[in-house]
């Protein structure tokens, strides 16, 4: 890195940093998560929400449909609704629920692990209006069925994405979840996703959330991290649209270079979930816990919420850490992401201080 780039990366950072700030007096909803149900029919072993075949507390339809007509009346413009379970699919509602959206003028998009997605199913998303999809594909064959302990499971998402694009789908992601058990796969799945038909490839870590606090031999060490980064880096360059998520501050070397912006943690300042069960939260990855759960929607006016709570989101995190607060990044970092801080202790799960600067 040249040092005219460190130096406008560092002005957008600080620039950045005053518009955040601004952002917690200010919040701004840009994304509104609809957590469907909590059942899915795959038992991943890093789901950050422990899904599965489990009993899963969920909202009616009608909940639903008072929901977008109270956002659509209050919130201009409209929040885009991004749809995630669980499998969200497994709900039969959907295609009714979201339908009502778009039709009352909403943007909508879903996360899934595409084993459910025929033709038929695509044909009933492209009608209800779906505009963006985000497949998960977390390895080779071998390695994806595995991790999701679903037998089976690759094919049936590879076979999902080519039934969206047969349905005139043109903004198919794939994301990758990047474990040290699939880090050496990258190139092999690079040369799987030019053959399918998807406009972005997303790649992102395993993180210490939900189920994955426990696996052992499934973190990337600080050397796999870097050889992460730099193979997003350097496809990017080539001019792959391979992208890492919005997770986590990663130093002048990376940031601007492996997304399209630069970090900035969007929970509880663009970003709200609706849980299966109506309680409202900032980001879903994040821990369900008392002070992280904002109210209920079955009770609680959503609008009020947004507007008077979330203040656990909307001030820095490292003001809540020693260390945090004295590190040289903390105006650019802020502590990181919320659904990687450990709210007992009150530090980060996941830091790049060290391992990328």
């Amino acid at each position: 890195m040249t040092r005219a780039t460190d130096a406008v990366k560092t002005r957008h950072l600080n620039m950045l940093a005053d518009y955040r700030d601004g952002l917690y007096r200010q919040p701004q909803l840009r994304q509104l998560f609809f957590e469907l149900t909590m059942r899915c029919n795959e038992r991943c072993l890093h789901c950050g929400s422990r899904c599965g075949d489990v009993s899963s507390e969920e909202l009616g339809a009608e909940v639903y449909r008072d929901l977008i007509d109270k956002v659509k009346r209050d919130f201009s413009p409209l929040p885009m609704l991004c749809i995630t379970g669980g499998e969200p699919l497994l709900r039969k509602e959907i295609y009714d629920i979201m339908g009502y959206a778009s039709s009352q003028g909403f943007v909508w998009g879903m996360t899934t692990n595409g084993t459910l997605i025929d033709d038929t199913a695509a044909g009933k998303l492209y009608d209800a209006g779906m505009k963006t999809v985000s497949v998960s594909v977390d390895g080779l064959e071998a390695s994806h069925d595995a991790f999701r302990r679903t037998p089976g499971g690759y094919r049936a998402a590879i076979e999902g994405v080519k039934a969206l694009a047969k349905h005139s789908f043109n903004h198919i992601q794939v994301t990758t979840v990047v474990t040290h058990k699939t880090i050496g796969e990258l190139d092999a799945l690079f040369e799987i996703m030019l053959e399918l038909p998807v406009r972005s490839w997303r790649v992102i870590n395993l993180e210490p959330i939900g189920r994955a606090r426990s696996l052992e031999g499934y973190m990337l060490t600080p050397d796999d991290y870097v050889k992460m980064f730099t193979f997003i880096r350097d496809k990017r360059r080539e001019g792959y649209p391979v992208e890492y998520g919005c997770s986590h501050y990663l130093g002048l070397s990376f940031e601007r270079e492996v997304r399209n912006w630069y970090f900035i943690c969007s929970a509880g300042i663009y970003t709200a979930s609706i849980l299966a069960n109506g309680d409202i939260a900032a980001c879903l990855d994040i821990e369900r816990r008392p002070e992280t759960i904002q109210g209920n929607v079955l009770r609680d006016d959503f609008t009020q919420v947004w507007k008077d709570r979330f203040g656990l989101f909307r001030q820095p995190l490292s003001e809540k850490n020693e260390k945090c607060s004295k590190c040289a990044s903390a105006r650019f970092c802020a502590g990181g992401a919320h659904h990687s801080w450990d709210y007992d202790e009150n530090r980060p799960l996941v830091c790049f201080d060290g391992v990328l600067f």
